[in-house]
């Protein structure tokens, strides 16, 4: 079977279908448009079936993107995805509002299943309904009741999926018929119908004890202050940042460690020529500087996952549409400003919920201001070269305070471009946001280590195949150059090296660095080395500013490279050794604190990532979006970084 997943927001839709699909489960688009979808695998019987997880929406009838693909998939039957049988997900404790888009979903005619669910939530609302009178409203569907979060009802539901029957015609609205998406005042009265029957008929089968001040209300008396919401919200954030390098630095130190000792074992244990070069100077480095950050992508989306189950980040939402409405942006902009810190992509995905185009483009333009998971490799590098582990009032680490001053950059820049967009984008729409606020709920680990396996897993698949094939390029360009330039850049070397009366290992450093810049890829960064030179950089690092517009983290990969390739041959110094001995050519550290201040303010702007752009071309339809977003972005980088230097020096 194709089994459909249907629900307002914040009913328990995802944790429904973590219950059913367990890890069974992957995300694709729906096909022709960019909405993301979910697909699981579930067992009933020995018969597998499909289930597709559907955005949520309130109503069938579209007013954005994502409700667009419900209608389009429901409406058909000649659709990809038009299912066998429809599961619709409603709030326990708030029947009427969940009921509308049930009975639209039940006049289908579909073979339908009710999942009443979050159970527990309205029993501690007083909130008491006629299951039988439901199922008399409802005759022809199979109604269940669950508490997914605490996987409470998965045989239940998934007996209901098989036992479904199929419609004979009954309907809840006499004489209903799908409208057209265009038929604005039939949907406007048809809505007013259903809301006016199922006041009516909630009289009969739901009974609400006298209202009190409920845990979530009293909580919310806090979170949601105009003053203190927001000290909140940032204590919470700077909380998470410390965590994430409290905790992560340990693990980290073992993986470098680790990818060190197996090229130097490799390098023992094979024969020298140019495959093993190729594997302990381009592949392990590359590969290497994938896996060091995954335990601190996996906190960051843990420490995600643990405000969308409590129900904050819809407070998160609520608080900010305060701020971000006179911005030309409005709360639902947090979402996808919010996934932009995991990773552009989904960020600028997840803006097609604003149904307003003017604040849906502002959001688009600036999300990739959001400081990335990708630039956390690159921020981490920099911090724990220039950055000294110093604590600030004896309370918070320096390393931490400037990783979140440089997400807080990012923010801030983000919300004063969407400024300038707002007034430079022209439209007579008029936004408005629509939110309900779920109660506080003790998250469920279970579906937290869910979403932070699928999240690591599509970083490192992702991040790892571009990082990969770069590093080899990489490594290639570094070891060849054009003619015998390398070979005279190496007999010049030595002849110096003897006259400078160095040592062997000092000669044979010299040597490489002469090598290195002689090869294809030194010429490339050579070539650039005027532009970044008032930026403090060297022709190293204008390298890998090159390779990284592939893919931010694609820096960390290219530096690996780059010096493990002049390397004196022993493995047993890091990366940010290496980096930390690095000179000019007057003998000056490379890597002071203005020029790595300056590098991190660099990566904070510039938009240095291809995938991105194609998904901003993909949203807007336009080539104009994209290019005008990647210029205004690298203008942002160039002076910021010029800017940090100068003050710095």
């Amino acid at each position: 079977m194709k089994i459909a997943l249907l629900g307002n927001p914040n009913t328990g839709k995802s944790s429904v279908f973590n219950l059913l699909t367990g890890l069974r489960q992957h995300v694709g688009n729906f096909p022709g448009v960019t909405v993301d979808r979910k697909f699981g695998k579930i067992k009933i019987n020995d018969q597998e079936s499909t289930l597709i997880d559907f955005p949520g929406t309130y109503s069938i009838y579209p007013r954005s993107k994502d409700e667009k693909v419900v209608f389009d998939s429901l409406s058909n039957s000649d659709n990809a995805d038009y299912p066998d049988v429809v599961a619709v997900v409603i709030d326990a404790a708030n029947l009427e509002r969940n009921l509308l888009f049930f009975t639209q979903i039940y006049d289908l005619k579909l073979p339908t299943v009710l999942i009443l669910n979050m159970t527990d939530i309205a029993q501690r609302k007083a909130i008491r309904y006629k299951l039988d009178g439901l199922q008399a409203l409802f005759p022809e569907a199979v109604i269940v009741e669950s508490n997914a979060r605490i996987k409470s009802g998965k045989d239940r539901i998934e007996q209901a999926l098989v036992s479904a029957p199929k419609r004979t015609g009954d309907n809840f609205l006499e004489n209903a018929s799908l409208l057209s998406p265009e038929d604005l005042a039939g949907q406007e009265q048809e809505t007013e119908l259903r809301f006016a029957k199922i006041r009516d008929e909630l009289e009969n089968l739901q009974s609400i004890a006298e209202k009190i001040k409920t845990r979530s209300e009293k909580i919310d008396r806090i979170l949601v202050h105009p003053f203190f919401g927001y000290v909140i919200f940032a204590g919470i954030l700077m909380i998470i940042f410390q965590f994430i390098y409290a905790f992560s630095s340990f693990p980290m130190d073992f993986i470098d460690s680790t990818f060190m000792s197996l090229s130097s074992w490799i390098t023992s244990w094979m024969p020298a020529g140019i495959f093993t070069d190729l594997l302990t100077q381009g592949i392990i480095p590359g590969i290497g500087g994938v896996v060091i950050f995954i335990p601190q992508i996996a906190l960051l989306f843990f420490f995600i996952g643990i405000l969308e189950e409590t129900g904050y980040l819809s407070r998160v939402v609520f608080i900010m549409d305060r701020i971000l409405r006179p911005l030309g942006l409005n709360g639902k902009s947090v979402v996808p400003l919010l996934s932009s810190v995991a990773c552009a992509i989904p960020g600028v995905m997840a803006a097609r919920t604003i149904s307003d185009w003017k604040e849906r483009m502002i959001t688009i333009m600036v999300a990739p201001l959001m400081s990335c998971s990708a630039r956390i490799p690159v921020y981490t590098l920099l911090i724990a070269i220039v950055i000294p582990k110093e604590t600030v009032g004896g309370i918070f680490g320096l390393q931490g305070l400037v990783l979140f001053g440089l997400y807080a950059l990012g923010t801030i820049s983000a919300l004063l471009v969407a400024v300038l967009l707002k007034a430079i984008i022209k439209t007579k729409e008029k936004g408005f946001l629509l939110l309900e606020m779920p109660s506080y709920k003790i998250p469920r680990w279970g579906n937290v280590g869910i979403t932070v396996l699928e999240k690591v897993r599509v970083f490192v698949w992702d991040a790892g195949k571009i990082i990969l094939a770069i590093s080899i390029i990489l490594w290639a360009l570094a070891t060849y150059g054009p003619s015998d330039n390398m070979e005279k850049a190496s007999n010049l070397a030595q002849k110096e090296a003897i006259g400078m009366q160095l040592s062997e290992s000092e000669s044979e450093q010299f040597i490489a660095s002469a090598k290195l810049e002689s090869s294809y890829i030194g010429i490339m960064g050579k070539s650039i080395e005027p532009a970044i030179k008032p930026l403090g950089y060297d022709w190293k690092i204008g390298i890998a500013l090159i390779t990284s517009f592939a893919a931010r983290e694609v820096f960390v990969g290219s530096m690996a490279t780059i010096y493990a390739v002049h390397d004196d041959g022993e493995f047993n110094s890091t990366l940010m050794e290496k980096m930390k001995a690095s000179r000019h050519s007057d003998g000056t550290p490379v890597y002071t604190i203005a020029a790595g201040v300056s590098l991190m303010v660099f990566f904070a702007f510039a938009m240095q990532c291809m995938s991105t752009l194609a998904v901003v071309k993909r949203e807007t339809k336009s080539w104009k979006w994209p290019l005008i977003q990647m210029g205004y972005m690298g203008i942002l980088a160039y002076l910021g970084a010029w800017i940090t230097f100068i003050i710095l020096s």
